[in-house]
């Protein structure tokens, strides 16, 4: 189960950055936006997993929150976006 997290843990980190490189080079505000939105997930997935590991529910409602957080804000800047053009 350890390297089984580590894995997971690797395989996080290197999408993690990827990600955060398309914010910070992205040519549209949307790209950012899906990009901050991908880098959320993935701490969500790094929560999940560290849940799995551990065997504990600690961060379940951070998870939660930080889920609905994404959505509204993706859901805002996408309307945003769309009442400007």
């Amino acid at each position: 189960m350890t390297v089984v997290a580590y894995v997971v843990g690797a395989i996080l980190a290197v999408a993690a950055a990827c990600a955060l490189y398309r914010a910070a080079r992205g040519p549209s505000i949307l790209d950012r936006v899906l990009a901050l939105d991908v880098v959320l997930a993935i701490i969500g997935a790094a929560l999940a997993t560290r849940m799995v590991v551990t065997g504990n529910l600690d961060n379940l409602v951070f998870l939660v929150v930080a889920s609905v957080v994404g959505f509204i804000g993706s859901v805002t800047v996408a309307r945003f976006v769309t009442d400007r053009k």
